[in-house]
């Protein structure tokens, strides 16, 4: 609301400035209008991205094998922290059935919705880029050496 109010007062001194007459688009009313409709757009597009942006990333996920992991941020409240639950398909080994219910990802924020970090499990480590796609949908790139894989994970 504030905002509103700054932008209707400049509107007011901006229009109190003379008009030079440079064609049908110089009048103070047509500026006005002009900047009224951007400050209005720009008031509107910025929570939206904020929104985007500021996905909520905690919670229970699941993959397409039924394997879950609970993602949390954690840290200093930017990083993001995996911890398996359910572990099912072929990775269901007896070795890495030994994880289930501890932190096997941490990962730094390295832009909006996306982080980076490690995978840890069954004695292996991988680099691993989590990407947060939409508020219900989070990507996972994992690498070791010069294999890669992707998983998507999604908000159950």
């Amino acid at each position: 609301m504030k905002t509103i109010q700054n932008c209707q007062k400049a509107l007011k001194r901006f229009g109190r400035l003379s008009p030079r007459k440079r064609g049908p688009y110089s009048t103070p009313n047509h500026i006005q209008n002009s900047l009224a409709v951007a400050m209005l757009l720009a008031a509107t597009a910025v929570p939206a991205l904020a929104r985007e942006a500021g996905s909520n990333p905690n919670g229970t996920f699941v993959d397409k094998w039924g394997t879950t992991i609970t993602f949390a941020l954690c840290g200093n409240g930017t990083n993001l922290c995996g911890t398996l639950d359910i572990l099912k398909g072929e990775s269901a080994t007896k070795e890495n059935l030994a994880y289930v219910g501890k932190q096997v990802m941490q990962a730094q924020q390295v832009k909006a919705n996306t982080w980076k970090g490690k995978l840890e499990a069954g004695g292996m480590s991988a680099e691993a880029t989590a990407t947060q796609i939409t508020p219900d949908t989070i990507e996972i790139r994992g690498c070791r050496a010069i294999l890669c894989d992707t998983v998507v994970y999604r908000r159950l």
